[in-house]
């Protein structure tokens, strides 16, 4: 190791755990931010349609952006496994291979978003009002894909080497960037929806070539060669890991859109209203979302040290301080949410439309930091085939069929569509602590 700090194999859990974690959470607190910029400034300076175009586009982006995160899981896993296991020098050949592997998927996402960014924004069922604006900025954030999936194959490169610091930097700079590019496109030039897609894009660029910058001039325990850049033995070995990750999230993030199609036929205000619940909801899922990611590097590093009982006692540290931190976001998000609503919009029935999916959702915020605690350990055991199955059980059959339920009876409300999420959750508690269980009486 090259940096103590990095070193998860020693030391107090808690101390290491919560030093590598909050970089994390910061980096997460900003892309959320990230995101809200421009739901905020589009409802302060656009129209309503702009609003929901920006709601239903941004839904598309984060799925794309969340499977890319978590196919770039496996990169983040196996550098720590090969940390943990003082095999630095198999790192360079991990990252040249995920370099062509992620090009290729850029590659692909291009083509589909830019091309058929109108069929998607029929198939998302965007009010009438939103199509084409909807359309517009979908085509955009295509255009700039490159720049979103290096930027996180980056963070995963570094998260891997036990550095969350860095990836903080990366998109506090990005998040400047897209804070004065949609005041001036959005505010400024009145652009609308396209304003706040071009900002996110040209954001993204500048903090992609200030993270490969920071990438060439850090002193790393290793070398990266010419020819490691090309599809070698280690592109299967992330990949086996990464690949159950990326299909569940991409099952998972579908649902959500079907989630957002179900609202989206309730009307445009309960459209915008749900994408605004949406950016808080992104804000109350930043812990238990830093916990998985840094419980998956944790995790791993000791595993690769041979340290079994140390990876198991983070999971339970992890789930300590993810619900110490659920009990307040809950009480936030179920009394207040209307207030945080109110900073997305102007509108009273975008707020109260806001204000009751977010009523429903709010207990998701406590079972979460248990979920996601253990998601992140199972992560770092190799066990990602598990946690896509968990995954798929738990949105396929219990979420979006509940919200869907929820969706289509006469006076439909968005809280009980709300509710679908913690119910999921919970039955996806109950399955995995059913197989941690069933892994230890193995051992």
């Amino acid at each position: 190791m090259t940096d103590k700090t990095a070193d998860f194999t020693q030391g107090s859990i808690l101390k290491k755990l919560v030093a590598f974690m909050m970089p994390v959470l910061g980096a997460l607190i900003l892309q959320a931010a990230y995101g809200a910029v421009d739901l905020l400034v589009v409802g302060r300076f656009g129209s309503t349609s702009g609003l929901s175009a920006v709601s239903t586009g941004s839904q598309v982006l984060n799925l794309v952006t969340f499977v890319v995160v978590q196919f770039a899981m496996g990169i983040t896993v196996l550098i720590a496994r090969y940390l943990g296991e003082k095999k630095p020098e198999q790192i360079g050949s991990v990252i040249g291979g995920a370099a062509i592997v992620f090009t290729a998927i850029s590659v692909g996402l291009f083509i589909v978003m830019v091309c058929f960014a109108h069929p998607i924004a029929i198939l998302m069922q965007a009010p009438a009002e939103a199509v084409e604006l909807t359309a517009v900025y979908i085509r955009i954030c295509g255009a700039g894909i490159f720049f979103i999936v290096a930027y996180n194959l980056l963070s995963a490169i570094f998260r891997g080497l036990g550095d969350s610091k860095s990836p903080l930097l990366f998109v506090l700079v990005a998040c400047i960037i897209n804070v004065f590019g949609d005041l001036i496109l959005v505010a400024g030039f009145h652009m609308n929806a396209a304003g706040a897609a071009i900002a996110t894009v040209f954001a993204q660029a500048i903090s992609v070539v200030f993270a490969v910058v920071l990438l060439i001039k850090k002193e790393l325990p290793f070398k990266i060669r010419k020819k490691d850049f090309c599809l070698n033995p280690q592109c299967k070995k992330f990949l086996i890991i990464g690949l159950p990750l990326a299909l569940q999230e991409f099952l998972t993030q579908m649902s959500f859109l079907a989630l957002c199609a179900f609202v989206n036929r309730l009307g445009l205000e309960a459209s915008s209203g749900y994408g605004v619940a949406c950016k808080i909801v992104n804000f109350a899922m930043l812990v238990p979302s830093a916990l998985m990611q840094s419980m998956a590097s944790f995790v791993s590093q000791n595993v690769g040290a041979g340290k079994s009982k140390r990876a198991k006692r983070s999971m339970f540290t992890g789930i300590g301080v993810g619900l110490v931190v659920g009990c307040f976001v809950f009480t936030l998000v179920f009394l207040k949410g209307d207030v945080l609503a109110g900073f997305f919009s102007t509108d009273a029935a975008v707020i109260q439309n806001g204000f009751a999916y977010l009523r429903g959702f709010a207990p998701e915020t406590i079972v979460t930091a248990v979920l996601f605690s253990m998601v992140g350990y199972f992560n770092g055991n190799d066990k990602t085939l598990w946690v896509m199955t968990q995954g798929l059980i738990q949105t396929l059959l219990v979420r979006l069929p509940m919200a869907y339920i929820m969706s289509i009876q006469p006076n439909a409300s968005l809280t009980k569509i709300g509710l679908a999420a913690p119910v999921s959750t919970a039955v996806g508690i109950m399955l995995n602590v059913g197989f941690y269980v069933y892994l230890n009486r193995k051992k």
